[in-house]
């Protein structure tokens, strides 16, 4: 009997891994760079030079390769956004470095949320999440308004406001930030 080498199967599923792998991250690209319901099985299979049956072979279904790609996108902000809960400069130097990178991809996304039931529910999650974020960086004792305030003045708005209306430098948008930031939780 012709049994396979357990080195070739190893391999195999390592070469598996791989290309899924390559097909997650070439759908993430996709999804910096556009809406989720502009991306087509046929450029992600193309960025990551494999067939679209490869993909749909590793995922199944269009949908599920995205909600694959946008749990990554998702952990990968988490990631991105961490700081010592407290720490106020490290939070906003974090905070910037993230809007930065994807801050002019979440303001277009942002604007069109009314044309993609998904993408409006995708964009409440981070909403959500940037409350969260909120809560656990300056203080689980805040009061709800207050919550709010520190919510508008770390969001995305204000960054666009400062860095691309306003045509601040990054350094500038730090500082205003902590500085409203501080002056926010200061007591009365």
């Amino acid at each position: 009997m012709n049994m396979p080498r357990p080195y070739r199967m190893r391999a195999r599923a390592e070469s598996a891994q791989h290309t899924k792998r390559r097909i997650l991250e070439a759908a993430q690209g996709l999804l910096r760079e556009r809406l989720s319901m502009d991306v087509r099985l046929e450029d992600v299979a193309e960025r990551a030079g494999v067939a679209v049956q490869t993909v749909l072979r590793h995922f199944g279904t269009r949908e599920l390769l995205l909600r694959d790609a946008l749990a990554g996108e998702q952990a990968r902000t988490t990631a991105q956004r961490a700081a010592a809960p407290g720490d106020i400069d490290a939070s906003i130097a974090a905070l910037v470095d993230h809007y930065e990178e994807v801050g002019d991809l979440v303001v277009r996304r942002l604007a069109e949320e009314d044309r993609d039931p998904e993408l409006a529910r995708r964009l409440t999650m981070g909403r959500e999440e940037h409350r969260r974020w909120v809560h656990r960086q300056f203080g689980p004792q805040l009061d709800d308004r207050l919550v709010d305030a520190l919510v508008v003045v770390c969001d995305v708005y204000a960054w666009k406001l400062l860095r691309r209306d306003l045509g601040r430098g990054r350094g500038d948008v730090e500082t205003v930030m902590r500085r409203t930031v501080r002056s926010l939780l200061r007591p009365d």
